[in-house]
C-alpha cells in the first residue's frame, strides 16, 4: 500500500493527492465542455459538437427514465455535470501513477510519514500522488452527501406533504425502517463507486508488478476499466436522478 501526502490545517487531515485530482479533474471536464461549446453551428456542426448534443440527449433519456422529463429537465445539468465528473475522475488513475519513494522518512509539507520494513528488511516509504479520485472513499462520500442532501432539500421544498407522509406508509411503525432506509442512499452510493474504482487500481498497480510477462493483461484491463469508469458513472448519475424523483414526485410514492 503507498501512503497519501497529507498535511494538517485547522484539525484537519487534508489528502494533497485527492485536493490535486480533483483540481486536474475538474479542469479537465472544464476544458472538454469547453472545447465542445466553443464553436457551436446549427448548419455544420463540428464533431465535439455532435459528441456534446449526444451526451446531453444521453442524459435526457436517462432522467426521463427516472421522471416525467417535463419535471427532470431542471436536472439535466446537475446529471451532465455528474456523469461527466465521474467519468473522468474515474479514468485518470487508468494510465499511470506518479509515486515519490523514500527511504528512512518522507516528510510532506511538515508531515512526517514513518518507513516501513520491506520483505528484504530495507526501510523505505512510497507516497502516491496520482490516482482516480473516486478511488478515495472521501471524494465519493462527499459526492453521495450532496446527492443526499439535494433530493431531501427538493422533497421539503416542492413535495413537503408526500415526502414526510411517506416515512409513516404503509404503517406508522414502518418510521424507523423508512429513516433508515433513506440514510443508506448515500452510503451505498459512496461505497460502490469508491470499491469499484479502488479494486481497479489495486488490481492495475499488482499487475504492474508482474513486469512486462503483465503488459498484455494490464492492455486487457485497461480496456475493461474504462467499461467500467463509464458503467460506474452512468450508475451513480441514474440512482441520484432516481432518488431525487422518490422524493419530489407524488406517483412516485
Amino acid at each position: 500500500m503507498h501512503d497519501s501526502p497529507i498535511i494538517k490545517l485547522g484539525g484537519l487531515n487534508i489528502d494533497l493527492s485527492a485536493v490535486l485530482m480533483l483540481t486536474v479533474t475538474v479542469l479537465i471536464v472544464f476544458l472538454l465542455v469547453r472545447l465542445c461549446v466553443r464553436n457551436l453551428s446549427v448548419e455544420n456542426p463540428s464533431k465535439v459538437q455532435n459528441f456534446m448534443e449526444w451526451v446531453v440527449e444521453f442524459v435526457q433519456n436517462l432522467i426521463a427514465s427516472a421522471m416525467p422529463l417535463s419535471k427532470g429537465k431542471h436536472y439535466i445539468t446537475l446529471g451532465l455535470t455528474l456523469i461527466l465528473f465521474i467519468f473522468v475522475a474515474n479514468l485518470l488513475g487508468l494510465p499511470f501513477s506518479v509515486i515519490s519513494e523514500h527511504t528512512e522518512q518522507a516528510s510532506v509539507f511538515g508531515h512526517v510519514i514513518e518507513a516501513t520494513r520491506g520483505l528484504g528488511g530495507e526501510h523505505h516509504a512510497e507516497i502516491l500522488w496520482w490516482k482516480s479520485p473516486t478511488a478515495d472513499i472521501s471524494i465519493t462520500a462527499g459526492l453521495a452527501i450532496i446527492i443526499f442532501i439535494l433530493m431531501n432539500y427538493l422533497g421539503l421544498r416542492y413535495n413537503r406533504k408526500h415526502y414526510l407522509k411517506h416515512y409513516i406508509e404503509p404503517f406508522p411503525i414502518f418510521l424507523p425502517l423508512n429513516i433508515i432506509e433513506n440514510l443508506a442512499k448515500p452510503i451505498a452510493l459512496a461505497i460502490r463507486l469508491f470499491a469499484n474504482i479502488f479494486a481497479g487500481e489495486i488490481l492495475i498497480s499488482t499487475i504492474l508488478k508482474i513486469g512486462w510477462v503483465g503488459v498484455p493483461a494490464m492492455m486487457a484491463w485497461q480496456g475493461f476499466s474504462i467499461f467500467v469508469g463509464a458503467l460506474q458513472a452512468f450508475i451513480f448519475t441514474i440512482l441520484s436522478m432516481v432518488y431525487i424523483a422518490q422524493t419530489t414526485i407524488h406517483e412516485e410514492h
